[in-house]
C-alpha cells in the first residue's frame, strides 16, 4: 500500500536513503545530511509536479516511492524513484515479494491514480538486478548516458513504461 508521507515521516526516510545499499544504486551517493533532507522535504512536500508516498508493508513504513516532473496537461507524463528500508527487509527475509509489492503499487499508482500516459525513470547500468525487474515489469530502455555524480562517472540508463505497455494481474 502507499499513502501520503507527511513530517512524522522525515527522519524514517532520511535513515533509509542513507542505508548504504541505496547509497551505492542512487546516483548521488554520498550520505545525505539531515540539512539537506530537510531542504528537499520542503521543496517537494508543497510541489504541484510531485508526490512522495510511503510503502506500507504488513502495517510497518518500508519504503519511500517518488514521482517528479509530473506533466499533467496534455500527454501526461512523469519520472519516478523508489527506494526501500532495505536492512529492515533483509532481516526480516522480506525483500524480494516487498520489491515486488512496492513495484507494482507505483505502477498502478502512476497509471490509475495519477492517469499517467507514460512513467520514466533511470538506473544505474551496472545494476544489473534492477534492470532485470524493470524488464519483468515491461519497462523499455534508452541510451545509456555517461554522467558524473558525487565525483565518480556512472553510466545512467532511461527507461519508460507506456500505459498500454504495462503488465495487468
Amino acid at each position: 500500500m502507499l499513502r501520503g508521507a507527511t513530517e512524522d515521516d522525515v527522519n524514517l526516510m532520511l535513515s533509509w536513503r542513507n542505508q548504504e545499499t541505496n547509497r551505492q544504486v542512487s546516483k548521488n551517493s554520498h550520505e545525505i545530511t539531515a540539512e539537506e533532507h530537510a531542504a528537499w522535504w520542503s521543496r517537494v512536500r508543497t510541489d504541484p509536479n510531485r508526490r512522495v508516498l510511503v510503502y506500507v508493508r504488513d502495517g510497518r513504513p518500508c519504503g519511500v516511492v517518488t514521482f517528479f516532473e509530473l506533466r499533467l496537461d496534455g500527454p501526461r507524463t512523469g519520472s519516478w524513484g523508489f527506494y526501500l528500508d532495505a536492512d529492515g527487509l533483509a532481516e526480516r527475509g522480506e525483500t524480494l515479494p516487498a520489491w515486488l509489492e512496492v513495484m507494482r503499487a507505483a505502477v498502478d499508482h502512476a497509471f490509475d491514480e495519477l492517469r499517467l500516459d507514460r512513467l520514466d525513470g533511470e538506473v544505474l547500468a551496472d545494476n544489473t538486478v534492477v534492470r532485470q525487474m524493470n524488464r519483468r515489469f515491461r519497462f523499455v530502455e534508452g541510451i545509456p548516458e555517461m554522467q558524473v555524480h558525487d565525483g565518480r562517472e556512472i553510466t545512467v540508463v532511461p527507461v519508460s513504461l507506456d500505459r498500454e505497455n504495462r503488465r495487468r494481474r
